[in-house]
């Protein structure tokens, strides 16, 4: 396994590689809260993503079936006005990678290796 936890996959990979315009209501289309892991669907989701990037990662393959079914699907809903971060107010700058707040400590432990 290469992200021992959730919030290092989200820390480390997807805030960099999915950078978008981020803002409240009227600034950007697009919302994203830093504190992500405080919602219930967007902890299901990004788990999701996670343990199918784990699964992909080292097959070309399988990596561009990740990106166009799985990260591009799953992302465009956590990012939608509609979505669960629809009343964030954090904001980046075009460029930038995605906001973030660290979680509690202790609140990811590390994955089951059964599954990587």
């Amino acid at each position: 396994m290469f992200y021992p936890t959730l919030d290092d996959f989200v820390r480390e990979h997807v805030r960099f590689k999915y950078r978008r315009l981020v803002g409240r209501a009227g600034r950007a289309d697009l919302r994203w809260k830093a504190a992500w892991w405080e919602s219930e669907e967007a902890l299901s989701r990004l788990k999701t993503l996670w343990r199918g990037w784990e699964n992909a990662r080292q097959d070309p393959i399988k990596m561009g079936d990740w990106w166009l079914n799985q990260f591009d699907r799953h992302m465009a809903v956590l990012l939608s006005s509609a979505g669960p971060f629809a009343t964030s107010q954090d904001e980046n700058k075009p460029g930038d990678p995605l906001p973030y707040t660290p979680p509690p400590p202790g609140f990811f432990p590390p994955a089951d290796p059964a599954w990587s």
